[in-house]
């Protein structure tokens, strides 16, 4: 039988951008696949057809899911006050752009740069940080989103690398609406157990990501994929799940830079994606609620 589950492709496994012109057919083979949202990547709306994006995701049943990002120059941890001013206009610009999409998430870094660190990130700014997307995360509530900021491993930020620096976060922020992203790729470099970092972020935890150890298909790399989802949902997880893999050869070059993705590591996203799903279900499969949807859809066929 098939699991209810919400999964969410990255549109980064298939296509660049949302300008590409195999949008289309992308987003059918993600909607036949079974998946139920797409993480649109970060991107000028200036640039993008707004009206066409929307009814593309809508005409075949996929809600989008939007992202945020900060930059040098507007980045709410900065000691800068003009700079974390534009740091928060920023992410209500993001906040803007997912309520035009029609988004009811709004994904991504928002809490300061994406990149090799430069040091470690302090006290003062941990906390102008939490402070600053803590207030956001309660406007995006007022207006029907959700802020999810993702946990990413050492070498891309120092401010939030584990779940527990992420509940940290999140009780800094002192909004009861701010979730946590967590993604096995970064897990994998920064937990010990994984699936303790999942039971532990469990209060807060909006979307769980599955990435491979490689970037390309989760059915072949050193993380158990199924594994975690058979225990992210014994232990009582009800929330979205995402797919995430990353090539050279689909990426924008100045993306597969930023991402440190060197090498072709697969050339069909579409296939990668429906691999993804079979994995998804497999988990789901041996996990307690799957093991039951399965017997009670035994006995009534009988």
């Amino acid at each position: 039988m098939t699991p209810d589950l919400d999964v969410a492709c990255q549109l980064s496994v298939l296509v660049s951008d949302p300008q590409s012109p195999r949008l289309p057919e992308s987003l059918d083979a993600l909607a036949a696949s079974g998946y139920r949202r797409v993480v649109l990547p970060p991107f000028d709306a200036g640039a993008v057809d707004m009206p066409r994006l929307r009814a593309l995701l809508a005409d075949r049943g996929l809600a989008p899911i939007a992202m945020a990002i900060q930059l040098p120059d507007a980045d709410v941890a900065a000691e800068d006050p003009a700079t974390r001013a534009a740091g928060a206009a920023l992410l209500r610009q993001s906040l803007a752009l997912a309520v035009a999409l029609g988004a009811d998430q709004l994904n991504g870094v928002p809490y300061g740069l994406f990149g090799p660190p430069r040091g470690i990130t302090g006290t003062a700014a941990f906390a102008r940080s939490a402070a600053a997307v803590g207030r956001i995360a309660d406007e995006a509530q007022e207006q029907g989103v959700a802020m999810v900021f993702e946990v990413l491993n050492r070498y891309e930020t120092s401010a939030v690398n584990t779940a527990r620096r992420a509940m940290d976060y999140v009780d800094a922020s002192g909004s009861a609406h701010l979730g946590i992203h967590l993604d096995t790729f970064h897990m994998a470099i920064e937990e010990s157990d994984i699936a303790d970092a999942v039971r532990l972020a469990l209060p807060r935890l909006r979307y769980l990501e599955l990435g491979q150890s490689g970037r390309g298909a989760l059915s072949g790399g050193a993380i158990d994929i199924p594994g975690i989802v058979r225990d992210a949902l014994d232990a009582g997880y009800q929330g979205r799940w995402g797919v995430e893999a990353f090539s050279r050869s689909v990426l924008a070059p100045e993306g597969a830079d930023g991402l440190s993705i060197w090498r072709d590591v697969y050339d069909d996203g579409v296939e990668l994606a429906r691999d993804a799903m079979r994995v998804v279900r497999a988990g789901w499969a041996t996990s307690t609620v799957g093991r039951r949807a399965s017997r009670m859809s035994r006995i009534t066929s009988t």
